[in-house]
């Protein structure tokens, strides 16, 4: 099963055509589908919603390089699911732990808003990381595009599991249970907007870790 697209991933004509732009304008940036980070025997796995122009998509690793991941990864060391220290580097060695963080959307979208074929094409990537995570125990979806991919993959329906902040969804795919947890993003926006603080974003990561503690 591929978990990660090709370099040169083409599943998307719009997301295709700003990857080009970005290659020309900013020529030392990653500029392509990023991978998932973490090992795939990990019990937990982070979706958010798409690589940020300057974040993920200038450094090659997930949530790193901008706010979300200033936010993100500073919690996930006092949670115990990273070590090291995190510095906006694909290079800074920070290591994750029993954890592993991916993207709805492989490549970064114009004005940071995939649409929805582009979340539809990428799906499949999502839904092979989920099967080959075969320890895997809790999902956390940042954001609601996150969530309703994961019910896609999963075959849930909307109605039954409507995105909630803190919400703890039981959920159950290929004769397997596992938990999906809803946050809001941790996006620089959300942040200023208050809809989302860092001690709610922390609160979140102290229910996973009683969760995960209970299943050891």
């Amino acid at each position: 099963m591929q978990v990660n697209p090709k370099s040169n991933c083409n599943l998307c004509p719009r997301l295709v055509d700003f990857r080009k732009a970005n290659q020309k304008k900013f020529t030392d940036f990653h500029n392509g589908p990023v991978e998932s980070f973490g090992e795939l025997d990990s019990r937990l796995l982070i979706v958010g919603l798409a690589p940020g122009l300057k974040g993920a998509n200038k450094t090659g690793r997930p949530f790193t390089g901008d706010y979300a991941g200033d936010v993100l990864y500073s919690t996930l060391i006092k949670f115990g699911f990273a070590k090291g220290l995190y510095s906006q580097s694909k290079d800074d060695g920070l290591k994750l732990l029993d954890c592993r963080i991916t993207n709805a959307v492989r490549c970064v979208p114009p004005e940071n808003k995939p649409i929805g074929s582009e979340v539809k094409s990428c799906r499949s990537f999502l839904n092979s990381e989920i099967k080959s995570m075969v320890n895997l125990q809790a999902i956390l979806a940042l954001g609601v595009t996150a969530h309703n991919s994961l019910l896609a993959c999963l075959k849930l329906s909307l109605k039954d599991y409507a995105f909630k902040h803190s919400v703890i969804h039981k959920v159950s795919n290929d004769n397997r249970s596992f938990k999906l947890i809803d946050s809001y993003h941790c996006s620089r926006y959300n942040i200023n907007t208050k809809r989302l603080s860092v001690e709610m974003f922390e609160n979140v990561f102290e229910s996973i870790t009683k969760l995960l503690s209970s299943t050891e």
